[in-house]
């Protein structure tokens, strides 16, 4: 299929392109430099021409979501997707799966990231991507408090632990390295927690600061596309920004050395909004959003993501299963909890950021501090969805971001007086231009991602990936700005048509990326001769039942990575 994009107003910062007034040519999947004057023509006089979107954190597929939905009937009874032709679903905060595609395809959003795969359950991850259309996928496996992992890294093993990694890469299909609450949630095991980077991990003796260096280091050995990617020590607890910031520093001095895509940063510091809390309790609860947003504008190491809260009902899950107790005790609602073994665990539970809660507007203030006061080539827009809420507010938060008009219209008319006077977001005249919208939230992902060759760009060989917005790039008025970012006029996956008018028109189903990296074979021989003995002693499953086999993806795109120079 060859098309050709008509006089739009193209945003593509990968390739310096801020607002430029050009054509698009497509043909075969790609974006070519010229095509036949025989194609079909897609006006896109006086529109916006963006990469497709990137989400390169969010919780989509996978048991702790099924469990989301399984929790929360009331929550799929909340929004009903049945359109003609298309495959009908349910949910709001938590959407089943069919819905999660169609509806991030109305927003021009062509790539996901799943954020959190327990290794051992894999396959049900991408069971759930074989059912999640209109997207790209990929999924990080959780490694943070994983058995092997904190013993070859307390043995100081790096060469095994690098070997283990890329083993569990390829067996998961996996993309990058997870890191959640290091070593907290092994302690949650044992009804017990960790506070900052230097508390030891209960009978490992191994502190997060130590897991935090280890797994940046093998990282870097094996030259992954992704940097670690960290959901850091002491989430949403008041006084924990400076947790995060020993996290961010404990790397700072690790070399970037991907072998696939242009990475620059060692760490990926995701939802960073629960991360920048002040205050010894939420009586004294403030916003350090400026300190740890000052932070990342001082170092070249770090990317973030923000995590930004929507004052929505919504559904919290994460594979810290200590923090999710503490919230099922903070508000009562009703809670669950897993224990993966040797690998992870997690919890579910509801929660109301009711706009005129106190401690609720103060997290909103946080997020957007971060965004206000952040270089735009180091920040992506995310809500951690569902957790600070779903991803289809992203065009809300997009038209906070645009328009201090409609910031005000919140704060003024809406949000509880505490996010004035324990925030900073009402003193902040910045903002966001389309050329930044561009950065964070595609340009940045991709670039971050190591996937900058084939995605987030407009450039010719890039996937034809389009999106169309209808709106003036000038626009400051919030509900037209919302309006305009929550149904595309036009998108293109893969060179096909796939929205037209804010509408799915066609199914299509894209890749599952994964890492294929490959250690040299007497390194392997050597990880699987001490695997089998560990899978026989500890596991309930054996270990040629555990990789992932190739019918469980509609179809996989593997990025090979050679690591065979660590013996």
């Amino acid at each position: 299929m060859e098309y050709i994009i008509k006089n739009g107003i193209v945003y593509d910062p990968l390739n310096g392109v801020d607002g430029e007034k050009m054509d698009i040519c497509v043909k075969d999947g790609k974006i070519v430099e010229s095509v036949s004057s025989d194609v079909l023509e897609i006006d896109a006089n006086n529109c916006v021409v963006m990469p497709g979107g990137m989400d390169s954190h969010t919780h989509v597929a996978g048991p702790k979501v099924n469990v989301g939905r399984t929790l929360r009937p009331e929550d799929s009874k909340k929004d009903i997707f049945n359109k003609k032709g298309l495959r009908s679903g349910s949910g709001f905060s938590v959407p089943s799966t069919f819905k999660t595609g169609y509806e991030y395809s109305e927003m021009g959003y062509t790539f996901v990231n799943e954020a959190a795969m327990p290794p051992l359950l894999a396959r049900h991850t991408h069971e759930e991507f074989i059912d999640t259309p209109q997207l790209d996928k990929a999924a990080m496996p959780l490694f943070g408090n994983n058995w092997m992992v904190l013993e070859y890294l307390k043995e100081g093993d790096f060469k095994m632990c690098a070997a283990y990694v890329a083993w569990l890469l390829r067996a998961t299909r996996g993309y990058a390295i997870k890191i959640v609450n290091p070593g907290g949630t092994e302690a949650w095991g044992w009804g017990k927690n960790v506070h900052g980077v230097d508390d030891p991990v209960p009978y490992f003796d191994i502190t997060g600061r130590e897991i935090l260096e280890g797994l940046a280091k093998v990282n870097e050995m094996l030259g992954l596309p992704h940097s670690i990617h960290v959901h850091p020590n002491d989430l949403g607890h008041p006084g924990n920004w400076e947790t995060t910031l020993a996290s961010m520093d404990c790397v700072k001095d690790i070399e970037a050395k991907p072998k696939y895509g242009e990475r620059t940063t060692t760490y990926y510091n995701t939802h960073l909004q629960f991360h920048s809390y002040g205050g010894t309790s939420w009586k004294d609860f403030v916003s350090k959003g400026i300190e740890t947003a000052e932070y990342v504008n001082k170092h070249d190491h770090v990317m973030v993501d923000v995590g930004q809260v929507t004052l929505d009902e919504t559904t919290t899950m994460t594979a810290d299963g200590p923090m999710e107790y503490d919230l099922h005790m903070t508000n009562g609602l009703k809670w669950a909890n897993c224990d993966v073994e040797l690998e992870t665990g997690s919890g579910v539970v509801p929660f109301i950021y009711s706009p005129k809660g106190p401690v609720y507007s103060v997290q909103w203030g946080i997020g957007l501090d971060i965004f206000l006061n952040i270089n735009t080539d180091k920040v992506i827009l995310s809500t951690d969805h569902p957790n600070a809420g779903p991803f289809t507010r992203y065009p809300r938060v997009i038209a906070w971001l645009m328009s201090k008009q409609y910031r005000d219209d919140w704060l003024n008319n809406k949000v509880h007086a505490w996010a004035k006077q324990k925030s900073f977001v009402a003193d902040n005249d910045r903002e966001y231009s389309i050329y930044d919208i561009a950065k964070v939230t595609r340009a940045n992902q991709a670039k971050v991602l190591g996937l900058s060759k084939e995605k987030g760009h407009l450039g010719v060989g890039a996937d034809a990936d389009i999106a169309i917005y209808e709106i003036d790039p000038e626009e400051k008025d919030g509900k037209v700005i919302e309006k305009a970012f929550r149904y595309a006029k036009y998108v293109l996956k893969g060179g096909e048509l796939v929205v037209k008018a804010g509408n799915v028109v066609k199914e299509v189903y894209g890749n599952t990326i994964y890492i294929n990296a490959k250690v040299d074979e007497a390194l392997e021989e050597e990880l699987m001769k001490d695997l089998r003995t560990k899978f026989k002693k500890y596991y309930s499953v054996n270990i040629d039942n555990y990789p992932v086999s190739d019918h469980y993806a509609n179809s996989w795109k593997a990025i090979n990575i050679d690591a065979t120079d660590i013996k």
